[in-house]
């Protein structure tokens, strides 16, 4: 059991669930003027614990014969045999089914909400074997986290939470661009649609560095929306500066990519989250 358990942590990463839960739990906390609550707290990582589960799985179940054809990712477990497709479709199934479980006990617009995020979710999967605008789709399921957070707080979407969410799509597509960097070889060879093999790597940081620009004007929309101050400001500063940062490691070396993407993207999130919970207490006071 403890084997199977690795596997399926090394099938989704589950590490990786650091770029979309600070941005949840910022929708919450704006959303509810400071702490919202142990109950919301445990619905809202589960759901989004189960939604990612889910998006994960079945983009390794899909691509399993891409996968084991690529050098880098031909030793997944969804490849080698350790994880047998069957018990895959079992634990896509039953993470979609805690999704929609959970949605419907955060509250009724989640619930019905919960259906088309599963399929934006899938999508992306499908995206990139016809169409360039996968990197895109990416953002947007991970940029439906906040927007699914200030739902369970609020039963409603406000113009700051989709402000908040337009930022995250551009981030993540920004910085899964950079990510696909190392298959531009691959993805040329396979015909897949991915913005490197068609357009070039130059082509590629320069789009890249549009989508982060947009990520930062978005995100300073956001604040001004939901009237920020100080702190929210610095949490703008601060993630320019890392995607500053994650640039210049990128472009002076492709094999520094996994630093880049994992580091500072990690860090990004935790650290904007944290200058916004300051800025909320702040401008609330502590709540809970």
């Amino acid at each position: 059991m403890k084997k199977l358990l690795n596997d399926f942590n090394e099938l989704v990463m589950f590490k990786h669930s650091i770029f979309s839960l600070p941005f949840i739990f910022t929708a919450m906390v704006v959303a509810a003027g400071g702490w919202f609550g142990w109950r919301l707290f445990f619905l809202g990582l589960l759901a989004a614990v189960s939604a990612r589960n889910f998006a994960m799985g079945f983009n390794r179940y899909l691509d399993r014969d891409i996968d084991a054809k690529n050098p880098r990712t031909a030793s997944r477990p969804s490849v080698d045999g350790r994880i047998e497709p069957q018990k895959q479709l079992l634990f896509i199934g039953t993470n979609a089914l805690i999704f929609v479980i959970v949605a419907y006990l955060i509250n009724s617009l989640a619930f019905w909400l919960s259906f088309p995020i599963l399929i934006v979710l899938g999508g992306y999967s499908f995206f990139k074997r016809f169409s360039s605008f996968a990197h895109i789709i990416l953002g947007l399921s991970l940029g439906l986290a906040p927007i699914a957070g200030v739902v369970a707080v609020r039963a409603d979407i406000p113009l700051w939470s989709l402000l908040l969410s337009s930022g995250v799509v551009f981030w993540v597509a920004g910085f899964d661009l950079l990510y696909s960097l190392q298959d531009i070889d691959f993805d040329k060879k396979e015909g897949l649609h991915s913005i490197p093999s068609i357009y070039g790597a130059k082509c590629t940081l320069f789009i890249s560095k549009i989508f982060h620009g947009l990520t930062i004007l978005f995100w300073f929309f956001f604040v001004l929306a939901y009237k920020g101050g100080l702190f929210a400001y610095f949490a703008i500063l601060v993630s320019t500066i890392m995607l500053y940062v994650e640039h210049r490691i990128v472009q002076k070396d492709f094999n520094k990519i996994d630093r880049a993407f994992f580091t500072i993207n990690g860090y990004l999130g935790i650290v904007f989250f944290g200058f916004i919970v300051l800025d909320v207490w702040t401008k609330y006071g502590v709540k809970g």
